[in-house]
């Protein structure tokens, strides 16, 4: 049986911990203040970031230097025989294009999966590859299957301001157009690809409504008779987040419900406050 290492990049939300604990390889994305780089928990906390974007600072993302992946990935090969590498959506960053470009010169050795996931259901890919390698799947059925799966997961997410969002591209237009209705709360979707508008309410609490509802309609109809997981991710604050956590919980029943912190390159984007709901299934579902 082959060796296949899995490498993720810091958008899934798995933390450096979690990590080794499954023994999983990350890239940290880049985010850019002022004209200046930085990598979350490297060279900036979360705490401190959150302060820069209070203040106003100017913040974007960009891709890995090619080189951060090559050398992790030949570094890797020295041990492992094969990779598979599982990035953001490409329809919400170039680093899946990139990767998949790097990948050429590796013979078959790194595969490179585009199955349009992102946080929370980008988590789920990497923990259904390590499933997969340790039944003795190759790095290219892998690949295959998590790309056949891609839209078995459904995203909602509250936002605060959909300025950043709409200053990066990373929102369609119709969820763009959101931001001009003075007083409503925006809720966003994400099956697959990228985000699109889902609704428009008046304040937080109506929208975590909406989203618990959505989420609910999604187990009993498209997912239905399906093994599904619930997974809660916020940025910013965790005293919010965790009233968040709690309302979750009790509305289904499951304390075994978890949440993730918003990466920081993701932050970039939504900023602070977001709360957000994700339904998934796993791949032998």
């Amino acid at each position: 049986m082959k060796k296949i290492a899995v490498v993720t990049d810091t958008n899934s939300g798995i933390s450096t911990d979690y990590a080794k604990e499954l023994g999983v390889y990350l890239i940290p994305m880049p985010f850019i203040v002022e004209g200046k780089e930085y990598f979350e928990n490297e060279s900036c906390t979360y705490e401190e970031f959150f302060e820069m974007l209070a203040e106003g600072k100017n913040v974007t993302t960009s891709q890995p230097a090619p080189y951060a992946l090559t050398s992790i990935w030949d570094k890797l090969l020295e041990e492992y025989d094969e990779i598979v590498y599982i990035p953001m959506s490409s329809a919400l960053s170039g680093s899946c294009a990139t990767a998949k470009s790097l990948a050429l010169d590796y013979n078959g050795k790194v595969c490179v999966v585009d199955n349009k996931r992102i946080s929370i259901t980008q988590m789920q890919s990497v923990l259904d590859a390590l499933k997969l390698a340790t039944e003795g799947f190759s790095a290219k059925e892998i690949c295959e299957k998590l790309e056949e799966t891609a839209f078995d997961c459904s995203i909602y997410l509250a936002v605060n301001t959909l300025e950043l969002l709409k200053k990066s591209g990373r929102v369609t237009s119709a969820g763009a157009a959101l931001a001009t209705i003075l007083g409503l709360k925006p809720v966003l979707q994400i099956q697959g690809e990228k985000l699109d508008a889902f609704a428009k309410v008046r304040g937080m609490a109506n929208a975590e409504k909406t989203m618990l509802n959505a989420i609910k309609k999604d187990c009993e109809e498209r997912f239905a008779g399906r093994k599904i997981t619930i997974r809660l991710a916020y940025s910013g604050d965790i005293e919010p987040a965790n009233e968040w956590l709690k309302t979750c919980r009790e509305f289904f029943g499951d304390d075994s419900i978890q949440m993730y912190k918003l990466p920081i390159s993701i932050c970039c984007h939504v900023g602070a406050g977001v709360k957000a709901i994700g339904v998934l299934t796993s791949i032998d579902e």
